[in-house]
């Protein structure tokens, strides 16, 4: 396994709604978060599962640790300044990570449909 030297974030590469969201986070995070399609990434990580890569957004930090889901993107944008309360409700509120984990699921699901809703308003 080759870890990253800042925290990268892998995403699917052929999603539409994946990209939109992705260009919008790196807006945000600037250089303290690289982001890659799994596409591409894979190849560094072969102890993965590809499924896993198919099935989630995942953060690999400088350290090994793996987070996938609502949880990574809470992670990754923590690296933005003033971006750090999702992580925090994320791990300190009762109930909240589930709900957002849920909540990530069902985007997942629904992801072709929300990329045009993402950009009929411009986002």
């Amino acid at each position: 396994m080759s870890l990253p030297d800042k925290p990268l974030l892998v995403y699917d590469g052929d999603c539409g709604f994946c990209r939109v969201w992705i260009a919008r986070w790196r807006r945000t995070t600037g250089d303290r978060v690289e982001y890659a399609p799994y596409q591409e990434a894979a190849a560094r990580f072969p102890e993965m599962p590809i499924e896993r890569f198919r099935g989630a957004v995942q953060l690999v930090e400088p350290d090994g640790r793996w987070s996938a889901g609502a949880e990574a993107v809470f992670r990754s944008l923590a690296h933005a300044p003033g971006r750090g309360w999702g992580l925090w409700l994320y791990l300190r509120l009762p109930g909240f990570a589930p709900v957002s984990e849920w909540c990530y699921r069902r985007v997942a699901r629904h992801r072709s449909a929300l990329e045009r809703i993402t950009r009929w308003i411009g986002w």
